[in-house]
């Protein structure tokens, strides 16, 4: 526990502002085109529509894919400088928090705002 605090003012600590930022970029982008296409609230459908989810969930990879990788490599980087070594566990979690949470969350409510 102690290896994640000290990511919040160690070096490259700008990226725990800027891949939420990139994800909820891609989330609204995303969530406008579900509005405009009709669609459900992304996250509230991921369980309600069985039928669709491997579609969705395929569909939300493609947004937030791209931000969820540079979050890992960051974070490796920035264990590599500082604790000079790699836990996987670690910089999986950091990625899901920065990256595939804001995503889920803003994607829902900026669908439900825009309609």
């Amino acid at each position: 526990m102690e290896n994640m605090v000290d990511r919040i003012s160690g070096p490259l600590h700008f990226r725990l502002l800027l891949q939420p930022v990139m994800a909820a970029i891609f989330a609204i982008i995303a969530g406008l085109k579900d509005a405009r296409e009709g669609r459900a609230p992304y996250f509230w459908s991921l369980f309600t529509d069985p039928v669709n989810r491997a579609e969705m969930l395929k569909d939300g990879w493609k947004g937030v894919g791209k931000v969820f990788v540079l979050a890992i490599v960051l974070d490796v980087i920035f264990q590599i400088k500082v604790l000079h070594f790699v836990y996987p566990g670690e910089a999986i979690i950091v990625a899901i928090a920065l990256a595939i949470l804001p995503y889920l969350i803003l994607r829902g409510l900026v669908t439900r705002i825009a309609r």
